[in-house]
């Protein structure tokens, strides 16, 4: 019994040894926790909308025409006898392109020259025989009625000469048909019928084209309310050549390449079916670096927006609601603010149309570190900091 009891003493001491040391640790534990410090709000570069007047463009398809475009055709029926230049060059106005086989052309102008010497001849002996005549008459020595007859064969003689002058003429031009000549300064072609073909029998043979292709026309559409706030700008339609002339930009997207040049003409009636006009630019084209039939995009001045608000284009995300910048508030809280985007500059800024005012700060770098709705550490750009 007693031995029960001094085994139940030492559990009890026991289990307050255990007890007393739990404690201890538990408070050692709490005396030594880290207190937990909030953490540094992350930086980021900031800087406030630029801004300055800014002309809005405005960009539309068209495509490329040649300033002059010839079509070279066989004028005279004939055997293709030569080809005098290479395809897909330059030739100069007046300069040789075809011969077609002139023989028998030469032999008809040479039957229309002979026709002409017989014609003269048959001239001067009517004439001389009407003098002859005329002479004799005053003498009684002939009828009254052979000096008419002789005054009409003359008259036949002089109308026949007239024809054969007539005659060598068009022998002449039928021959100098025969050498078939480039009308404009341009860029050839390549032959469409090969050397030794029949050509001219029945229809005039299409040889190949000519284009001048410097300067160079690009034809698009308007909207009639493009037009319509031109004309309101400039005061009324000007005359071409005025030096009022509306800048244009002719853009070829594939190359990145960009002419500089000028409206030279807009038609005189709206579509009513889809409300455009038609607009012609000229640009010089002095590398043939546009042919015609490109495709291109043609920029023209449009609206000019005074004191416009620009951001950096590195700073505007997007996003499926669309375009936005991360503006630090007052508190240096973040707020995602959409924004309207308007054309990209030179200087790689975009005008905002809407959404970010002047004296707002958006964040330009650090953007991955800022969150909606979280504090950052705003640098000012250029600080140095």
């Amino acid at each position: 019994m007693n031995n029960h009891k001094d085994i139940l003493r030492r559990s009890t001491m026991v289990v307050r040894v255990i007890v007393v040391v739990a404690m201890i640790v538990t408070t050692v534990a709490c005396q030594k926790a880290p207190q937990v410090v909030a953490p540094t709000p992350p930086e980021v570069t900031v800087s406030t909308p630029t801004q300055r007047d800014v002309t809005l463009f405005e960009e539309f398809v068209g495509t490329t025409q040649a300033r002059e475009s010839v079509e070279i055709r066989a004028r005279v029926q004939g055997y293709l006898e030569k080809m005098a230049f290479e395809p897909s060059s330059f030739v100069r106005k007046g300069e040789v392109l075809f011969v077609i086989e002139p023989g028998p052309y030469v032999a008809q102008r040479d039957r229309a020259a002979a026709g002409l010497k017989s014609a003269e001849a048959g001239l001067r002996r009517a004439e001389s025989d009407l003098d002859r005549l005329e002479q004799a008459v005053k003498t009684n020595a002939v009828s009254e009625q052979e000096v008419t007859r002789a005054r009409a064969e003359r008259d036949q003689a002089s109308a026949s000469l007239l024809e054969a002058e007539a005659a060598l003429t068009t022998a002449e031009i039928q021959l100098g048909y025969t050498t078939v000549k480039a009308p404009i300064d341009g860029l050839v072609s390549r032959n469409l019928v090969d050397l030794g073909n029949l050509v001219g029998a029945g229809e005039a043979t299409l040889l190949t084209t000519v284009r001048r292709i410097d300067p160079i026309f690009a034809y698009f559409e308007v909207s009639e309310r493009f037009i319509a706030a031109q004309l309101d700008q400039s005061g009324g339609h000007r005359e071409p050549g005025t030096g009022e002339d509306l800048d244009a930009t002719l853009l070829l997207k594939e190359t990145g390449l960009e002419i500089e040049g000028k409206v030279d003409a807009v038609d005189n009636t709206v579509d009513a079916a889809t409300g455009t006009i038609q607009i012609r630019a000229i640009f010089p084209n002095p590398d043939a670096r546009v042919f015609p039939g490109f495709f291109v995009h043609v920029r023209l001045p449009g609206d000019l927006i005074e004191n416009a608000v620009l951001v950096e284009e590195t700073a505007i995300g997007t996003d499926l609601g669309g375009r936005y910048v991360m503006v630090v508030g007052p508190d240096n809280i973040v707020e995602k603010r959409p924004i309207e985007p308007g054309p990209l500059q030179d200087d790689m800024t975009r005008v905002v149309l809407e959404g970010i005012e002047p004296g707002e700060r958006y964040i330009t770098v650090g953007l991955q570190r800022a969150r909606p709705g979280l504090p950052v550490t705003p640098v000012q750009a250029g600080s140095g900091s």
